[in-house]
């Protein structure tokens, strides 16, 4: 924990702190703190991606060759920390924090030379075609196909939980090549155009009233197999790696700034306040572990990226219990007649994070893995 108090990073964050400062607008902190997702709908995190492009902070772990800023990776911790703290939007993740890296990793210098800006500036959004009917957790048995055909293949099947469909132009997806030898042996990861003919989205509304997932129906979709990442039959491995991605995090930057605002919403309860005393404790643990696996201190990145998600969305979980439970001691009006953001979306976060220990890999599922990774 020393490192965050070296005087060359102080005068970092306080530079970040005095950008973030000038240019969020007071709306789209708004906003976002009355979000119940992580994921913010485009019309709040497009504004606020197109001001970070401007200055060229939009992608703070990509490397400076594909338009990143070049930063330390304690700096890129610093940056998320100060964004939690200054309550920005969250940036959709499919395309900067999932995609881009396997494009950048398996992708073509054409490919790369297309997408890339496209994502940096938001022109292109994104959406994760992975689980299907009968295949989520279990991403192995799915049997969307992709049949070639000439220089296309061509799409039969549909995909669920699709984050952001309706909003979305583009699609990374793992499509069924082959029905041979092992399930993860015949799968491919593609890109593609959700303009294209014999896509249809229907959505599914959440518990909460969001309309943020959807399934997706491919009837004879074609898609070129120059969009494919990786070889034929080779998507496992693709996938693997962009998982690692969409499962480690920094979680405790946006949870500390999360509990520092419950906590001023100055409930009275005794046990309620130690509850949360006790998931500030925690956090500084998750905090620690983080900047631990930043470091590449003690353990493979597999092994961090599963450790961290199962802190990370737990955490939030209890946090999320806590909040409903302190929106039921606080006084729930302000001077405006307004219920202060915390307690308002309480209920609607806490229903929203019930997914989180489930996707990118049940919690169960990442338990499996540490004990393979720790015990052989």
């Amino acid at each position: 924990m020393d490192m965050l108090n070296d005087p060359a990073l102080e005068a970092f964050r306080d530079e970040v702190r005095a950008f973030l400062a000038e240019a969020l607008p007071d709306d789209l902190r708004r906003a976002a703190s009355r979000a119940t997702s992580v994921f913010h709908d485009p019309a709040v995190s497009l504004p606020w991606q197109r001001i970070l492009h401007a200055r060229g902070w939009v992608a703070p772990d990509w490397p400076a060759e594909f338009g990143g800023p070049g930063w330390s990776e304690i700096e890129r911790y610093i940056f998320t920390a100060e964004c939690a703290r200054a309550g920005t939007p969250n940036l959709a993740p499919m395309g900067l924090k999932m995609v881009a890296p396997v494009i950048m990793h398996y992708g073509s210098a054409e490919q790369r030379a297309h997408y890339l800006p496209r994502i940096l500036s938001g022109e292109d959004y994104w959406c994760q075609g992975f689980s299907e009917p009968g295949a989520g957790s279990d991403l192995a048995a799915l049997q969307l196909r992709a049949v070639p055909d000439g220089s296309d293949y061509v799409l039969n099947g549909s995909k669920i939980w699709t984050t952001h469909a309706h909003f979305a132009n583009r699609m990374f997806a793992l499509v069924r090549t082959s029905s041979e030898g092992k399930p993860q042996a015949g799968i491919s990861f593609l890109l593609l155009d959700m303009a294209t003919s014999g896509i249809t989205i229907e959505p599914i509304r959440t518990l909460a009233g969001d309309h943020e997932f959807n399934q997706v129906f491919f009837d004879d979709v074609r898609v070129p197999q120059a969009n494919r990442l990786g070889g034929e039959n080779e998507g496992w491995s693709v996938a693997k790696h962009l998982l690692t991605f969409e499962r480690g995090g920094k979680y405790a930057p946006g949870l500390m700034a999360r509990l520092t605002r419950l906590r001023a919403q100055s409930v009275a309860d005794p046990v309620l306040r130690a509850q949360l005393d006790r998931e500030a404790i925690a956090l500084h643990a998750l905090q620690a572990l983080e900047l631990k696996a930043m470091r590449g201190v003690g353990g493979s990145t597999a092994l961090y990226a599963s450790a961290l998600k199962i802190l990370g969305t737990e955490s939030a979980q209890r946090i999320d219990t806590l909040a409903c439970e302190a929106a039921g001691y606080a006084a729930w009006a302000d001077a405006d007649g307004q219920a202060p953001a915390e307690l308002a979306v309480a209920v609607p976060r806490y229903l929203n994070d019930r997914a989180a220990s489930i996707y990118a890999g049940s919690n169960e599922i990442q338990r499996d893995l540490i004990a393979r990774l720790m015990l052989g």
